[in-house]
């Protein structure tokens, strides 16, 4: 939960972008708001805050303040010692680490927060900062994947238990065939065809993750349908609605809650497969198989 609570704020950790900077008086934030490179005496629409120009220009006319790592996760470090990709910082010699990260004397390049961590990846992007908002994109993922299939799954398995009869049968017989078929496979035939990115990949992966949620729903409303307050609200009038969602779903909820980190785990596992397979997010996004 700390680790998912720091990665929430992930921008104010891990970016390309000072804090908060003071030039000609003014104070800028550039970590939320972006302002045109016309601004500092540049001419290009967006500002580039590592460039040489950018970083003496603010320090002549103000100052600027960086978070521990400065880089985003597609920030392309050009200044490292060999091709990449590259070793943890720790793992050079001085000279090599203060050689790799020139920024000038008003900015010495062995600053903690300029030097790679974690190292780089092949396209000499910083890992730790890739981990960082990958890490959030992946919990994200998890929690938005696992309550998404609570809804469907709970609400499949209400409906089988609490009706009973053909409901159950034609509902149950569906969902022994939709479960036997391979998983895996469909996921990377269905990936290939649509464009990744978020919300595909969530819809795909919802077809098959809200199976696990039924059984146990299922199993709770045909336990608890013909008790006394059951039939008691039947009996006076109240509707199905309402009996399955005030007196029957908090019993069920009990067995539900026990089986959500099971879905999380699991989801964030196959997003992980499919990252690693190529076919899960796009390439310019972090991902999980860092």
């Amino acid at each position: 939960m700390v680790l998912f609570g720091l990665s929430l704020c992930a921008e104010f950790i891990a970016n390309d972008r000072p804090l908060i900077a003071s030039y000609k008086g003014e104070i800028l934030v550039p970590v939320v708001f972006d302002y045109p490179e016309e601004k500092f005496g540049g001419f290009l629409a967006e500002t580039d805050y590592r460039s040489d120009f950018i970083r003496d220009e603010i320090h002549a006319n103000g100052w600027m303040i960086w978070p521990a790592i400065r880089y985003s996760y597609q920030t392309a470090n050009s200044n490292i010692p060999h091709s990449a990709p590259t070793a943890p910082f720790w793992l050079m010699d001085e000279t090599q680490r203060c050689s790799a990260y020139p920024l000038g004397k008003d900015d010495p390049g062995c600053t903690l927060g300029n030097l790679n961590w974690l190292g780089t990846d092949d396209q000499a992007r910083d890992v730790m900062a890739r981990m960082i908002y990958g890490f959030r994109i992946s919990i994200l993922f998890g929690l938005a994947l696992t309550i998404a299939s609570a809804v469907v799954g709970v609400s499949a398995g209400a409906m089988q238990g609490y009706f009973g009869g053909w409901t159950d049968l034609l509902l149950q017989r569906f969902i022994e065939i939709w479960s036997s078929m391979p998983v895996l496979y469909i996921l990377l035939i269905i990936a290939a065809i649509l464009p990744p990115g978020f919300f595909v990949l969530l819809g795909i992966m919802l077809l098959f993750s809200w199976v696990g949620f039924v059984g146990i729903v299922r199993a709770e409303f045909l336990r608890a349908r013909n008790f006394e307050y059951v039939r008691a609200a039947r009996a006076l009038g109240v509707g199905n609605a309402t009996i399955m969602w005030r007196h029957l779903l908090p019993n069920a909820m009990v067995a539900t809650l026990t089986f959500l980190p099971f879905i999380l785990s699991g989801s964030i596992t196959t997003l992980t497969s499919l990252d690693f397979l190529g076919f899960g997010m796009p390439l310019a996004r972090p991902r999980s198989a860092n």
